[in-house]
């Protein structure tokens, strides 16, 4: 619980039983325990919330990196494709006669 050790948690329930004596330490305890339970809450809406669109954003960014995977394979097909073409030569030019 919140990183605290045995010690630790022993040490703060003695501070908050001498700050309000045993009549008030269970009354003290509930409301400890309801505030935890509202943050733990709000912090679960909130995650509830913005995790769709936190997968929409992923989604997002997969189609825009396969999209430059796919560019960037085309483009070292033509590059390659490129020094080919240039190894065969020239195409063939139509010989002219004399005019």
């Amino acid at each position: 619980m919140f990183g605290l050790g045995a010690s630790e948690i022993l040490i703060i329930l003695i501070i908050a039983f001498l700050l309000f004596g045993p009549k008030e330490l269970p009354e003290v305890g509930r409301q400890v325990g309801k505030a935890i339970k509202g943050f733990k809450d709000t912090a679960e809406d909130l995650r509830k919330s913005v995790e769709p669109e936190l997968n929409l954003i992923q989604q997002e960014v997969k189609m825009v990196e396969q999209d430059l995977h796919a560019s960037l394979k085309e483009a070292e097909e033509e590059i390659t494709a490129e020094p080919k073409a240039a190894e065969t030569g020239p195409a063939t030019s139509p010989k002219t006669g004399p005019i």
